[in-house]
């Protein structure tokens, strides 16, 4: 039988998240996107964001609940399976039948409303009766109809819930901040779009990605933006068309690489030229690129970009 070495440790490490990653203080909306932000709530419409997976969409909507101090934003994640209903609460029709089978005392409908009710997105919105942020996620994979019934049910400020007989209305004033997210894997109806607020949101600036680095490594403080470019450059260059990945590593997986690296004690300065990189160091490297390759042909791309020529 062969064998093989095991390399993994005989302790298992201590999980060290950085939080800073997902910190939405650390998010560094574009001018453009400000701007957008600042029209959809001046004209209280949804604001409708494409851009590449990875580069910040959903993040917005955290980002703006925090900077509002609205509390944690509201999730709908769509599914292709996804109905009108699933803009305000998920019934558990199935826990409810169960407990029906096996208990002969029958629930009164505040009891089936806390046991098998969850609200969500618009529908927790409205019944909190507080301004709240919503972040619809990939509307893309709606079925047709649902990004016209979103407009409805921001319309109507109300919602019913026939399996307990209730209705929940809210005011005008209480209207949500909706972020809706899309990654233009489908066109959207127009006239869906006719009314939201509409931006797409580009791959980051050289600089852009600088700042990002170096707020989200080392919360601004101290970083060395000389050392996080040679970081940067290596990362761009992986992103040329010459390199051929089939899928392009956004930002997102830049960040957790980089936050990889430091905690594996990889100095970006090695970066300079990383075919003279040691044999161990370019084991190091080697494992890493897990985080950005997502398909095998990409991962040994990356493996053979580190051999000497």
């Amino acid at each position: 039988m062969n064998q093989t070495s095991n390399n993994l440790p005989k302790t298992l490490p201590a999980f060290q998240p950085n939080r800073r990653l997902n910190d939405p203080e650390l998010y560094v909306p574009d001018s453009g996107l400000q701007a957008a932000v600042d029209v959809a709530l001046t004209l209280g419409q949804p604001l409708l964001l494409t851009g590449e997976p990875g580069v910040g969409k959903s993040q917005l909507a955290y980002y703006v609940a925090h900077h509002y101090a609205l509390g944690q934003p509201e999730l709908v994640a769509v599914q292709t399976t996804s109905v009108a209903k699933d803009l305000f609460y998920r019934y558990d029709a199935l826990g409810h039948f169960q407990y029906n089978q096996h208990e002969k005392s029958a629930l009164v409908p505040e009891e089936i409303e806390s046991r098998f009710i969850r609200y969500q997105g618009i529908g927790a919105a409205i019944k909190s009766r507080k301004r709240k942020v919503v972040l619809i996620d990939e509307i893309d994979k709606a079925p047709r109809d649902l990004p016209n019934d979103i407009l409805t049910a921001l319309d109507r400020m109300s919602f019913e819930v026939p399996e307990i007989a209730k209705r929940y209305a809210g005011e005008e004033a209480e209207q949500p901040i909706v972020v809706i997210t899309s990654n233009s894997e489908k066109n959207l109806p127009d006239p869906f779009l006719r009314r939201v607020v509409y931006y797409h949101i580009p791959f980051p600036s050289e600089g852009d990605l600088l700042t990002i680095l170096a707020n989200k490594l080392y919360g601004g403080q101290q970083a060395n933006r000389d050392y996080l470019k040679l970081l940067l450059d290596y990362f761009q260059t992986l992103r040329e068309d010459s390199f051929r990945l089939r899928k392009k590593p956004s930002t997102s997986e830049l960040l957790l690489w980089a936050d990889l690296l430091i905690k594996k004690n990889f100095a970006f300065d090695d970066f300079e030229n990383p075919r003279l990189l040691s044999v161990e160091k370019k084991e190091v490297l080697k494992q890493s690129y897990s985080v950005l390759a997502k398909t095998q042909e990409d991962l040994q791309i990356l493996y053979k970009s580190l051999e000497n020529k």
